[in-house]
């Protein structure tokens, strides 16, 4: 059972892609015009099906929201995976907060509220394992893993947006990626965490 599905409900066959297609319609209309414009109406008209079947995915609004954070943290733990080369997870986090403001500030409420991380970033616990493992074998006093991975995830979720939007907003996208690759693979570097 799907944990957005309410208890007792069966589910057809289209309820996979029409669960998908709603969540992708209220990423897009966030995108776009912000939370506000968030509405069970909107996202009835945007995917073309009736409210009732809205409703048979998601209870109200705030399910929906949920379900968009959650969607925002999935994307984002993709720019960590092991097994894509480190420039490519560099740039895809850094292109993700830029072309996605809107749902970065949503996801950012969400990521500084009171709560368990692991809520809203699931591979927490392996971002620190691997990180002490690889900072500790490398240097002589111990990193504190928690701190250290905090200011990373930080830097990486939040720094583009700022950079672009207050620092140098006459740079393209692509500019701000690659200036952002270069000194977070510095960074690494230094800390003995650059692998390509």
């Amino acid at each position: 059972m799907n944990k957005d599905e309410a208890p007792g409900r069966r589910r057809n066959k289209g309820f996979d892609t029409t669960h998908q297609a709603i969540i992708e319609a209220a990423v897009r209309l966030i995108s776009e015009k912000g939370v506000e414009a968030l509405s069970m109406a909107a996202i009835s008209r945007a995917v073309g099906i009736n409210r009732t079947t809205l409703y048979y995915h998601f209870e109200d609004r705030d399910a929906m929201i949920v379900a968009v954070k959650l969607w925002s943290s999935e994307q984002l733990s993709k720019g960590f995976e092991p097994d894509v080369p480190q420039q490519e997870r560099i740039d895809y986090i850094s292109r993700f907060v830029l072309e996605n403001a809107e749902l970065i500030k949503l996801w950012f409420e969400d990521f500084v509220s009171p709560g368990d991380i692991r809520d809203r970033y699931p591979r927490w616990d392996e971002l620190v394992r691997g990180t002490a493992a690889t900072l500790n074998a490398a240097q002589d006093d111990a990193i504190d893993a928690e701190v250290y991975c905090t200011i990373l995830l930080t830097s990486a979720f939040i720094a583009p947006r700022v950079y672009h939007m207050t620092v140098r907003p006459d740079l393209s996208l692509k500019e701000v990626t690659e200036r952002f690759r270069k000194e977070q693979q510095r960074v690494l570097r230094r800390d003995s965490l650059f692998r390509v």
